[in-house]
């Protein structure tokens, strides 16, 4: 039990270092917080929770590991390399890719609540 706790420590110490370093990672807290108040405000399903939660776990997951992508490839590539951009350029690529999923999901969950 003690090796998870310490686990979980540490997880929970990526997290905040990511979130104290990285903007975009604040942006997209940020946005799960508004779109949190929203959706308390317009009173979700649970199934439209079910969604937004998956996304927003989903584009923080990706955030992180693009963050851990930089920190790698900083400390493998320190000077400018074709090869260490590709990696970066890619792992920034997963979350685009995952934030617009979730933009799709908001707009299909929450329309229906706001349309006129």
């Amino acid at each position: 039990m003690r090796r998870f706790l310490r686990s979980v420590a540490f997880a929970w110490g990526g997290i905040r270092s990511a979130s104290g370093s990285q903007a975009n990672m604040k942006i997209h807290l940020a946005a799960a917080v508004l779109v949190n108040a929203a959706g308390l405000l317009l009173g979700l399903s649970r199934a439209e929770w079910l969604a937004v939660i998956i996304v927003q776990g989903m584009v923080l997951a990706a955030e992180l590991m693009n963050t851990a992508v930089e920190h790698v490839v900083d400390l493998a590539s320190p000077q400018p390399h074709p090869l260490a951009k590709a990696a970066k350029d890619t792992a920034a690529g997963a979350v685009l890719v995952t934030a617009i999923a979730a933009a799709i999901v908001g707009l299909i969950v929450f329309w229906p609540h706001v349309r006129p």
